[in-house]
């Protein structure tokens, strides 16, 4: 087989993993109640294959790694190709509710002239993709890993949006690929507060500065512990599924926008088969790697691609516009929303689609 072939892929778990998940949670050793009367979560396990194959899956080989990657063709012969890619804890199950009215909008009720053809890789050390073996696969290599497959896949003109890690590698595919990028799209917008405008802060300025501070203070912790240690915790989430649950399920807890509760906005299946993609491949140290390697090389050159932001009023960080601007040079879409947070196109799939289309419209 040829390192450039692209190979269909289809999730089929073992049953003897599914038996061993099902013992390891018979045995769990749970801690006390929590001493507190806030949120706290219950973890029944359920899982159906059937719902992660609705799409079609494919395996390529890039830069010596296997990538894992959902790919679906548009039948609209105008489509735009677009890569969308996800972060921690996410995966490709963010997409599912988006990947039908962005490939046909005509059959959701939109405009044919608004479709695209979707690709959706799993990041190296994520789901089905390989993990990496040596350090060096961070969000720089990630993004040329990215424009290699999208000239595999024959689209010498595509869009690409990203949130969370996905917005870094989103961010370097419009350093990186230029001649071949149409423009970007971002639900986390990596801009740095500005000193220029420290003396003068709008109310929306002062209050994403406090956010920052708040997440840095007391939200922080998973952080620094992927990006220092995360050989050490990977044996805990590689061992139990309870641990691995409760690590991603707080996040859901603290980044939607759900008053309190995660069931809210997504529901437990969702959120059990976002889980089930770092338990059954085994990710939880891999996938925490890359707050390792990235930290490390970070990258905050101007982007000069076109670029759009929507802005979800529960996202981490909420950069100004015209903090914004000072990295991204040809800003053309800006959008602050009013419902929605870190997961936007899990928990808010209609108004993540809308933006992609007002976004990338003019720059078809």
């Amino acid at each position: 087989m040829s390192e450039r072939s692209i190979t269909p892929f289809r999730i089929a778990i073992p049953d003897r993993d599914l038996d061993d998940l099902r013992e390891r949670l018979r045995r769990t050793r749970w801690p006390e109640r929590e001493p507190v009367d806030d949120w706290s979560q219950g973890i029944p396990l359920e899982y159906v294959e059937a719902r992660l194959n609705t799409f079609p899956q494919f395996r390529t080989e890039l830069d010596g790694l296997g990538i894992h990657f959902l790919h679906v063709r548009s039948h609209e012969p105008d489509a735009l190709p677009l890569i969308i890619t996800h972060g921690w804890p996410g995966s490709i199950v963010e997409f599912h509710k988006v990947i039908g009215p962005l490939t046909d909008p005509a059959a959701h009720g939109g405009d044919p002239a608004d479709a695209f053809h979707v690709v959706c890789p799993s990041l190296p050390g994520y789901a089905w993709s390989d993990k990496p073996s040596r350090t060096g696969w961070g969000g720089g290599r990630i993004a040329s890993a990215w424009a290699e497959l999208m000239g595999r896949l024959g689209y010498d003109r595509y869009a690409a949006q990203g949130g969370d890690w996905g917005a870094l590698v989103t961010s370097y595919l419009g350093q990186q690929d230029v001649d071949h990028v149409a423009g970007i799209h971002l639900n986390m917008v990596i801009a740095l507060p500005d000193p220029a405008t420290m003396d003068d802060l709008t109310e929306r300025e002062q209050s994403a500065i406090a956010s920052f501070e708040y997440y840095d203070r007391w939200d922080s912790g998973y952080s620094k512990e992927q990006s220092t240690r995360p050989q050490t915790l990977g044996y805990g989430l590689l061992d139990s599924p309870a641990g691995q649950c409760a690590w991603i399920i707080e996040k859901f807890w603290a980044w939607t926008d759900c008053d309190g509760d995660p069931a809210n906005v997504l529901t437990r299946d969702e959120m059990l088969d976002n889980v089930m993609l770092y338990w059954v491949p085994g990710t939880g140290a891999s996938s925490a790697r890359l707050y390792w390697q990235s930290f490390r090389d970070f990258n905050a050159d101007p982007i000069t691609v076109p670029t759009g932001c929507s802005i979800f009023p529960r996202e981490i960080f909420r950069p100004s516009r015209r903090w914004a601007e000072k990295r991204f040079t040809d800003l053309r879409y800006w959008n602050e929303l009013d419902k929605g947070g870190h997961f936007a196109a899990f928990e808010q799939p209609e108004t993540f689609v809308n933006e992609l289309r007002a976004c990338f419209r003019p720059l078809r």
